[in-house]
């Protein structure tokens, strides 16, 4: 039945129809999605990773990994984290919950995604891939101390 209320509707009321369908949530929301996703994925590239660099016997490059990803953190990832901290407090309360990105932000998610299942489909050392891994996660997870802190100050009362 929802299905023919959709097809038989007119432009306009598919577009209503739509927006009520819209899983939105208000900034503070897109905030902790945002910080929660940059830290659980920094987490589990940094977890695989370490794994990694231990079976390859390759612990001695988690030291120089964590270096080049704090670089990576304090002068690329803490960048796109206040431009995407921008982007987000400039939203109207009941923003679509996907927008907690934008569409070039989504494209960049899956253009690594497949870039790291290439470097692991490459035949390069496990070590290798291992340190890339680290490196990646832990510049990730720094970096989302940005977003955690501006969904925190968000949510803080303010004195007037």
């Amino acid at each position: 039945m929802l299905f023919w209320s959709f097809a038989l509707a007119s432009g306009a009321e598919w577009t209503a129809r739509m927006i009520q369908l819209k899983p939105g949530a208000s900034k503070s929301t897109h905030l902790l999605l945002a910080a929660f996703i940059w830290a659980a994925v920094g987490l589990m590239l940094l977890y695989r990773g370490s794994c990694w660099l231990l079976e390859a016997k390759g612990v001695v490059w988690l030291v120089p990994a964590m270096l080049a990803g704090t670089v990576k953190s304090l002068f690329l990832l803490d960048r796109v984290a206040a431009k995407n901290i921008l982007r987000v407090q400039r939203f109207n309360d009941n923003h679509c919950l996907g927008g907690v990105y934008s569409i070039r932000s989504w494209g960049l998610v899956l253009a690594m995604m497949v870039l790291g299942r290439l470097l692991r489909g490459a035949g390069l050392p496990l070590a290798l891939v291992g340190g890339f891994y680290v490196a990646i996660g832990w510049a990730l997870f720094f970096s989302s101390r940005r977003i955690w802190w501006a969904w925190h100050e968000l949510d803080r009362p303010t004195d007037a």
